[in-house]
C-alpha cells in the first residue's frame, strides 16, 4: 500500500485522490475498495489507493478471488514463514476480472475481455530466471506477498493495475468464477511435472487440502495408474473421491500401509514428513508440495538414503498457468467439486472465519463485485 495515503494508524485518509510525483510528471491515485491485512486478525474492507495504468499496464475490474492457505496464514500469524507483515497489505493472488483500461503500448486485449492473473513477475535478469527457472526468481514481485519491502499488494479489491504481461485470457468455455482456479491448479500441475511421468505409476496424495485435490485432478489427467489419498478429515477425502482418487484413507483411524511409485507430500506438517517417507517405495519419488514452517525441520535422512529416494522440492509455478485454464475449461467440474461456499466481499469476515475449517470448506470464494452468490 502507498504509505501517503495512510496515516499511522493505517486507515486510509479522507481524499478523493492521492497525488504521486515521479520526477516531472504527475499520476493521480483514486481510490478503490480493497481487504487489507492489517496485523494478526486484523483484517479491514477500506478504501486503497488505485494507480492509473501506465504505459504497459492494465486496469483490471475484479470478479473473483479464491483464499488461499496463504491468504489464512497472513490473517491468523502475521506472516507466511519467512515472509511477515511489517505494513498493510491488500491479499489475494487467486483472482480473474474483466479489461477496464489498457496503457498506450498494450495491445492484443480489448475492453471488457475475461482474464485471469498470473500472480508473479520475476525479475527476468537473475540466474535463475537466465536459467529458465522463473519461479525460483530472486526478486521476485508476487501478489499479496510480503516477501518483498514493500509488500505487493494483492488482488481482492474492486479494481487494480497490473503488467498486461500477467493477463490471461480465458479459454472458451470458461467463466471468471471457474478461472480464479487456475492459479492453485497451476501450483499442482508445476509438482506434476517434478514428479516426472505418472502414467501408470501407483500414487499417494497425502493430504487433501485445496492443492492436494487438485493433485488428484491433475494426476487423473495425466494417466496415473491408481491415485490413493489420505487425510484427517472426511469431507476433503469425498472431495478427493469424486476429483478421480481410487481410494481415500482417514488416518485417523486407518493406516495405510502399501508403498508407492511416487508421493506428494501435500500437509506442511513436519510429523507427517516420516510417514510419506515410509510409504514411497525403495528408489521412488517423493515430492515435498506442502510448505512447512520456519525452523529446522527432523528428517530421517537415514531412510531416504537406504531407500534410495529421490526427494524433490517444488515451488509455485510458471508456464504452467495456461495449461491450468486450458484443463478448466475442458473439465469445469474440478472447480466446481472444489469450491465449497462463495462469499460476498463485503461478507469477508465470514468467509476467513469459514475457509480453515476443513469438516466443511475446501476453496472458499469471494465476489470481488457483489455478483449475486446463488
Amino acid at each position: 500500500m502507498r504509505p501517503e495515503a495512510r496515516n499511522r494508524r493505517g486507515s486510509v485518509r479522507n481524499v478523493d485522490s492521492v497525488d504521486h510525483k515521479v520526477g516531472h510528471e504527475e499520476a493521480v491515485f483514486s481510490l478503490t475498495e480493497a481487504l487489507v491485512i492489517h496485523a494478526p486478525h486484523d483484517l479491514r474492507l477500506e478504501p486503497a489507493p488505485q494507480s492509473p495504468p501506465g504505459p504497459d499496464e492494465v486496469r483490471v475490474d475484479m470478479a473473483w478471488g479464491g483464499i488461499c492457505g496463504s491468504d489464512l496464514h497472513y490473517f491468523a500469524h502475521g506472516g507466511v514463514g519467512a515472509s511477515v507483515l511489517h505494513a498493510p497489505m491488500v491479499l489475494g493472488h487467486e483472482v480473474s476480472g474483466t479489461i477496464g483500461a489498457m496503457g498506450r503500448n498494450v495491445k492484443g486485449f480489448v475492453p471488457g475481455e475475461a482474464v485471469a492473473i498470473h500472480p508473479a513477475r520475476p525479475c527476468g535478469h537473475c540466474p535463475e530466471c537466465m536459467r529458465g527457472q522463473r519461479n525460483l526468481c530472486r526478486d521476485m514481485r508476487f501478489l499479496g506477498s510480503a516477501a518483498r519491502d514493500p509488500h505487493t499488494d494483492g488482488g481482492f479489491r474492486r479494481t487494480m493495475t497490473v503488467r498486461a504481461t500477467q493477463l490471461h485470457p480465458l479459454p472458451p468455455g470458461l467463466d471468471l468464477r471457474r478461472a480464479c482456479l487456475a492459479e492453485p491448479l497451476s501450483v499442482a500441475l508445476h509438482a506434476i511435472a517434478r514428479a516426472g511421468d505418472v502414467r501408470g505409476r501407483d500414487v499417494m496424495v497425502q493430504g487433501a487440502g485445496p492443492i492436494g485435490l487438485l493433485l488428484v485432478a491433475g494426476l487423473a489427467h495425466h494417466g496415473a495408474g491408481r491415485v490413493v489419498t489420505t487425510d484427517l478429515e472426511d469431507f476433503p477425502l469425498r472431495c478427493a473421491g469424486r476429483l478421480g482418487a481410487n481410494a481415500c484413507h482417514n488416518t485417523r483411524h486407518v493406516a495405510v500401509e502399501e508403498e508407492f511409485d511416487i508421493v506428494f507430500e501435500a500437509t506442511g506438517v513436519p510429523a507427517a514428513l516420516p510417514t510419506a517417507i515410509a510409504r514411497t517405495r525403495r528408489g521412488g519419488v517423493l515430492v515435498q508440495v506442502g510448505m512447512f514452517p520456519p525452523g529446522d525441520v527432523a528428517v530421517p535422512v537415514a531412510q531416504i538414503i537406504s531407500r534410495e529416494l529421490d526427494y524433490r522440492g517444488t515451488f509455485r509455478f510458471d508456464t504452467e498457468f495456461d495449461a491450468a485454464l486450458a484443463l478448466l475449461a475442458e473439465h469445469p467440474e474440478i472447480a466446481d467439486i472444489l469450491v465449497s461456499q462463495q462469499f460476498p466481499l463485503r461478507d469477508f469476515a465470514t468467509a476467513f472465519a469459514l475457509a480453515p475449517d476443513r469438516r466443511q470448506a475446501t476453496k472458499v470464494l469471494l465476489s470481488l463485485r457483489d455478483q449475486e452468490i446463488s
